[in-house]
């Protein structure tokens, strides 16, 4: 083996099989269990989406009813939770947060060890119903806001926004935000999702596994990188400096966040739709100014480097309409991708195989103490 046989970060190297979603490479759509995003983006509750990463199919209405059911019934948070989330700083990064409590409830489960495939599933649903809490409690404690008790009349989207915000906004917004969830929830062996199969592969537990996935989308190269876009936003300012601040950060040779992604070669499939709901936003918040800056800035990236936004580019400012603070934004990507990473888990144990790469030596020759 020599180094030209070494694929760094595991470009091009297939690990293992899955199930679960894939890129239609003729169609440039992402489909979960072969439905292309889009279509469960506009057709599709969040709660039909997880049934369906999952279950392997979408619900019927019977199972459907059975299953909001049993989310809506774990949405509060037990309170030893709350106390561990009061407990953490507020300079502390909501993905520390989140990465704490999920540990913290997987600590306190008498069933935490049980990896069987029925175990796992109710594992998985706990996780999918408290990340609401967790998020908006940590999001609204930074304001010195208490914490706002889940409604079980509400759908998951609704009742996420009604616990951060205190009421359900207008309709257009419930559906952007939902329309969120559904394109952030699974994507393949992505960087936090490969690390849960690592972990899983060893017969750890499904909150470890969890726990692992959110320190990997906490880096700004992964779920960070909607924040990133925020904070570039924030820099640039107003559309008419766009080109210069551009300019000046790929002269410096800075990294342009939410542009590229290593899977489409063709632009990110799930983008189009993203936008779509922040064009609607755009126009109920009357913020013309927004996506004047969001258009610049993208056009400067394609007439400069030919490369085209991923779906944190627009999601990042969807998020900013709707008033979540910026470094909260990864915990919503984790929010809705826990139901993917759990998925993965899930399929790893079905068929396990320990996941230990090789790698190619080349420190110091064979050598003794003298």
């Amino acid at each position: 083996m020599t180094e030209n046989d070494v694929r760094r970060g595991l470009v091009g190297v297939i690990a293992d099989t899955t199930a679960i979603s894939s890129v239609n490479s003729e169609t440039n759509s992402l489909l979960y269990r072969g439905y292309p995003v889009q279509e469960l983006a506009a057709r599709c509750s969040f709660e039909e989406v997880a049934y369906l990463l999952w279950h392997g199919e979408l619900p019927g209405d019977d199972d459907l009813v059975a299953f909001e059911a049993l989310e809506r019934g774990q949405r509060t948070l037990a309170p030893n939770v709350r106390r561990v989330i009061e407990d953490l700083p507020t300079s502390a990064h909501p993905m520390d947060v989140m990465r704490s409590a999920v540990s913290f409830i997987g600590a306190n489960d008498p069933d935490a060890e049980n990896n069987a495939p029925e175990a796992n599933l109710a594992k998985s649903l706990h996780l999918f119903a408290q990340l609401p809490a967790i998020v908006a409690y940590d999001q609204r404690r930074r304001h010195g806001n208490d914490l706002i008790e889940p409604r079980d009349d509400l759908n998951y989207a609704e009742n996420f926004l009604y616990m951060t915000f205190g009421e359900v906004p207008d309709p257009v917004v419930v559906d952007a935000f939902r329309v969120s969830l559904v394109l952030y929830a699974e994507h393949s062996f992505n960087a936090s999702t490969f690390t849960a199969r690592v972990i899983a592969s060893t017969l750890s537990d499904l909150y470890s596994a969890v726990t692992g996935a959110i320190g990997a989308l906490k880096g700004p190269l992964h779920g960070g990188a909607n924040e990133a876009v925020m904070h570039a936003f924030d820099e640039i300012k107003t559309a008419d400096r766009a080109e210069a601040w551009l300019d000046e950060a790929l002269g410096a040779k800075r990294k342009i966040m939410g542009f590229g992604h290593r899977v489409y070669k063709n632009g990110d499939s799930r983008v189009p739709t993203m936008k779509a709901a922040l064009d609607v936003l755009v126009e109920h918040y009357d913020r013309p100014d927004l996506l004047e800056l969001y258009t610049a800035l993208e056009t400067g990236m394609a007439e400069r480097k030919n490369i085209k936004p991923n779906l944190d580019y627009p999601s990042g400012p969807v998020y900013h309409l709707m008033g979540f603070d910026t470094w909260t934004f990864t915990p919503l990507f984790a929010a809705a991708r826990v139901t993917g990473w759990t998925a993965h888990i899930m399929e790893q144990l079905a068929a396990n195989a320990l996941i230990r790469p090789l790698s190619l030596y080349n420190g110091p020759e064979e050598r003794h103490l003298s």
